[in-house]
């Protein structure tokens, strides 16, 4: 293929997917290998037309030795034949790992080149960051994802243009990742490189076939071009396209559908299991990055799991996700938490005089108690005061958060009440119950803020003097 057919086919890419706007300055991400050599130098004929200011990036794995630290003298070189900026960060790959107690490679390497481009992008004011990702790599990579299991999502991966970021929608002014070779084919790029009489690098692990990637690029997709017919990268090229624009419209749903169905940080139950299994799924999964960053280390089973933990598991339960991380379930809303050592169980008393005011830091909540004679206005304006008869009651009153077999009197019934099931009854959650402050006179429970008053010391026709009661909060 000529240099100018070529040129073309990048031009008419670039333009088709609005890939760069004039006086964009753009980041080259330059490996020293064919694709990444030909992108250099297709962008460096464009940039007068397309008003663009390039320099070039490299980052040096240390996974090659000697051979790796030629591969960034290339570029450096490459880059000053060419006049560009040249930027590079050298990093220990296998150290990493090793320090990191495993892991692999590929994605290391991934994460810390888009890491090393995020903050040039950063220093240098970098509008786009190009990468010389062509047809073929779109059809290997949808070949592993589809091998692997994958979801529309992960089919429609390597997207000609994206955010930077992966963890951030469309629409923010952050830099995109752009490829310009996405619709040319290697066959197509050495070519290229052999008409221009352009040099480039090789990477021999590109050979080893323990490498998926390079298994079905070596191996899977030639039996295909030949059980097939020769240009099934094509179709397949297409059907990542139609993944990819599809997509967009269901993720941009899901987005929207996502305010529904939140509270706060808290994802609400009902709105969520209201949904389709499927729109569940990318409503757990936006809703998980949202708070992770990224969903790096969730898997389908993860997802899967956590749906079937909020759809059928307790009302009140903690199901452990990756990173230290745990969904929360308190009935109706679930939260993530980040694991915590076990700590001891909390436990206080304290007491609280008819007339003062009781701080009570465990509960980051204060008591304040006041007698006076009885009028009609003193009534409770709210489930957080209580009224007494003062001639009912001790001196001191007791606050103390809630004890196993508790029971107390509820008003206008006969008998006792265990607490626990009048929290199980208000679906009062877990955290709340351990923290909550109770009144009691002697070993009776007179009060349950928000959620109880018990019979004990209630007012009636001889009631002269009382003692009112409010819990308000104390953030110290």
């Amino acid at each position: 293929m000529s240099k100018m057919s070529l040129q073309t086919k990048v031009r008419e890419t670039i333009r088709k997917y609005n890939m760069v706007s004039r006086g964009d300055r753009v980041l080259a991400a330059v490996s020293g290998g064919p694709d990444s050599v030909a992108l250099l130098h297709l962008l460096s004929g464009l940039r007068g037309e397309l008003g663009l200011h390039l320099e070039v990036a490299h980052l040096q794995h240390g996974i090659r030795g000697e051979d790796a630290k030629q591969d960034a003298l290339f570029v450096a070189r490459l880059a000053e034949r060419l006049a560009f900026p040249f930027h590079v960060r050298d990093v220990d790959l296998p150290r990493m790992r090793l320090e990191r107690g495993g892991g692999n490679l590929e994605a290391m390497g991934r994460e810390e080149r888009y890491r090393f481009f995020a903050a040039l992008a950063a220093q240098r004011g970098i509008h786009r960051v190009a990468t010389g990702h062509t047809r073929d790599d779109r059809v290997e990579t949808l070949l592993m994802r589809l091998l692997r299991g994958s979801g529309r999502g992960g089919l429609s991966g390597m997207a000609p243009v994206r955010p930077l970021s992966s963890s951030r929608g469309r629409g923010h002014e952050e830099p995109l990742l752009v490829r310009p070779l996405i619709e040319a084919s290697r066959r197509e790029i050495l070519d290229y490189l052999q008409g221009e009489g352009l040099e480039y690098r090789t990477d021999p692990t590109n050979m080893d076939l323990a490498s998926l990637r390079n298994w079905v690029r070596l191996h899977l997709l030639p039996q295909l071009r030949e059980r097939m017919d020769p240009h099934v990268d094509e179709r397949l090229s297409q059907s990542a396209d139609l993944l990819c624009e599809e997509e967009e419209i269901f993720a941009e749903m899901a987005r929207d559908r996502l305010r529904q169905v939140v509270r706060g940080r808290d994802l609400m139950r009902g709105p969520l299991l209201q949904e389709g299994k499927a729109l569940q799924r990318r409503l757990l999964r936006l809703w998980l990055e949202a708070t992770l960053g990224d969903l790096g280390d969730v898997g389908f089973h993860h997802v899967e799991s956590a749906l079937e933990f909020i759809d059928r598991g307790p009302a009140q339960g903690r199901f452990p996700m990756p990173r230290g991380w745990s969904l929360v379930k308190a009935y109706e809303a679930v939260c993530l938490e980040k694991k915590r050592q076990k700590q001891k169980a909390i436990c206080y008393s304290y007491g609280l005089p008819q007339q003062g005011e009781l701080v009570i830091p465990e509960a980051g909540m204060k008591m304040q108690s006041s007698c006076g004679s009885f009028s009609s206005h003193l009534w409770p304006q709210d489930n957080l005061e209580a009224l007494f008869d003062s001639a009912l009651l001790p001196e001191t009153l007791t606050v103390r958060n809630f004890r196993a077999g508790d029971r107390f009197q509820p008003l206008g019934m006969q008998g006792h009440k265990k607490v626990k099931d009048l929290f199980i009854e208000k679906k009062v959650p877990l955290a709340v119950r351990a923290t909550l402050p109770l009144l009691l006179a002697g070993g009776e429970i007179l009060w349950i803020p928000r959620y109880g008053r018990s019979k004990v010391a209630k007012i009636g026709p001889q009631t002269k003097e009382v003692v009112k009661v409010r819990l308000v909060a104390y953030n110290g």
